[in-house]
């Protein structure tokens, strides 16, 4: 086994109750970590798992940050979503057996490796896997409504302002500050999530630090007025 492929057990891992189902007895914990065959590292800008690679598992993230991204007809790299510690990313594999997009590391990464076969045949003894397995399935569908809400009727400053909040919110579950974040993402990268122009998320980056919603040093973001930002996702349409 090298240095890149080191066994973990999920009962000792600290962020469990982040990717895992709560609530199993030890037997069902015992059974749990028979899961995970590996930990697997990342460099940052390595690709975890690639568009029409054959789908044989499904990722939790232990450390860093992922973007998944797609080809256009025309060649371009859209980001369709980021993904961060205690989240698990490879579902898009499970309807056709191949990957429909790239996951690619924004920084240094570690993850669980989690052969599919294993979960499917856990899942029919353990109801609470199988459980779990269909709540995080739903919640990339809500997410995708979430993208499609953004992208479909809100303005720049709500696109953004609902970014910042999302992911404040995701960082603060996990037991960072919840109102400070460093973006692993590049502003190029973001406006191509939120289908805006790199111009448009720096333009609108200022705007919120001019108007004291927000204080911005290159990479890291620190939100001054929380409430501004949420008023102005919840603004009604002109």
């Amino acid at each position: 086994m090298t240095p890149e492929t080191i066994k973990i057990a999920c009962s000792n891992c600290n962020l469990r109750e982040l990717c895992m189902p709560i609530g199993l007895d030890t037997a069902e914990l015992e059974r749990l970590d028979q899961i995970v065959a590996t930990r697997r590292k990342v460099k940052r800008r390595d690709t975890l798992f690639r568009h029409g690679e054959r789908f044989t598992s499904l990722y939790a993230i232990r450390t860093g940050v992922f973007k998944t991204r797609v080809t256009t007809a025309d060649g371009r790299d859209q980001v369709t979503g980021f993904q961060m510690a205690g989240e698990i990313i490879g579902l898009d594999g499970i309807v056709n057996d191949r990957h429909a997009c790239d996951a690619v590391a924004l920084e240094d990464a570690e993850v669980c490796v989690m052969p599919f076969e294993r979960i499917e045949a856990l899942s029919r003894e353990v109801n609470g896997l199988q459980r779990h397995v269909h709540k995080i399935m739903s919640r990339e569908i809500v997410r995708e409504h979430g993208v499609m809400l953004l992208l479909g009727s809100m303005r720049a400053e709500e696109r953004l302002a609902a970014f910042l909040l999302n992911m404040v919110q995701r960082l603060h579950a996990r037991g960072f500050s919840e109102s400070e974040l460093m973006l692993r993402m590049t502003r190029e990268e973001i406006g191509s999530y939120l289908g805006l122009k790199l111009e448009t998320v720096s333009r609108t980056l200022s705007k919120f630090v001019e108007d004291g919603i927000a204080e911005v040093q290159q990479r890291h973001v620190r939100i001054v007025d929380a409430a501004a930002l949420r008023r102005i996702v919840d603004s009604p349409a002109c």
